[in-house]
């Protein structure tokens, strides 16, 4: 098998199930692992995956700007923002960090819950400008346009005076054995250090994050308290997560929200 061969092959399974193991591979297309894992130090190269202990994984997608992120699986962000939406309870106080899926989030907190959102995200501030029983508190900061948030040691100085009830986190990437990631360093020390002051993690995901690495580290999967994921294969995507104890709200096209763990 020639090496485009090979690396069609390994893209068509990375495609399908977000991850490639070495050894595998090297019996499949009957070569040695270090062929295999040269075939994945080239293509990580050309950004078509990102190594880790014993196979590649997808890269996490890096979609550019906050509003054209906005656009995409907008359907999906509404479904987990319902889902997270019904289980805010008024009186707790609420991290919620910058991304698209977190403006969505934030827009369909319900107008009766009252709530203290802290955010470092303008946007998120704006989609709450007419929850009346909401207050807001906007982390300042250097702004980054293309990230739609406020950075740097000002922000995270802030938020390490404040204790959250919970976290809900805008991840980049996501994956059972590797965690979170982030594609930005600044965004993923800010991230570990909202982590540390919450009681509890939420991460909303879309189906597009799953099975992915970014190049920073955020935090085990084992962290989160509650995953939230839109899917119609029963559960498929999310069931290495709710086998490490992770309960896992699994979001239908009706908008009901199911608990994979039972609890």
């Amino acid at each position: 098998m020639l090496t485009e061969e090979r690396h069609d092959r390994i893209r068509g399974e990375l495609s399908r199930k977000g991850k490639v193991l070495a050894a595998q591979l090297a019996v499949d297309f009957g070569v040695s692992e270090d062929t295999v894992r040269r075939d994945l130090r080239e293509m990580a190269r050309m950004g078509l995956c990102r190594r880790v202990y014993g196979g590649a994984l997808s890269p996490a997608p890096d979609l550019g700007t906050i509003q054209t992120r906005s656009a995409i699986l907008s359907e999906a962000k509404h479904r987990l923002g319902a889902a997270i939406g019904e289980l805010l309870k008024s009186g707790q106080t609420i991290f919620i960090d910058a991304g698209s899926t977190n403006i969505t989030i934030a827009g369909a907190i319900p107008v009766d819950t009252q709530l203290t959102v802290i955010t470092n995200a303008p946007s998120i501030a704006l989609a709450l400008e007419n929850h009346e029983k909401c207050r807001t508190i906007l982390l300042g900061g250097i702004f980054s346009p293309s990230k739609g948030a406020c950075l740097g040691g000002q922000v995270l100085r802030e938020a390490q005076q404040i204790f959250a009830d919970i976290f809900i986190l805008g991840a980049c990437g996501i994956d059972a054995e590797i965690g979170l990631t982030a594609l930005d360093a600044e965004e993923a020390e800010l991230k570990r250090c909202m982590i540390e002051q919450s009681n509890q993690l939420w991460v909303p995901v879309t189906v597009d994050k799953i099975g992915t690495v970014a190049p920073y580290k955020i935090a085990d999967a084992s962290a989160i308290g509650k995953l939230f994921a839109v899917s119609d294969d029963e559960g498929a995507l999310t069931l290495p997560f709710s086998e490490k104890g992770i309960v896992v709200h699994e979001v239908r096209s009706n908008y009901f929200a199911r608990k994979l763990d039972g609890g």
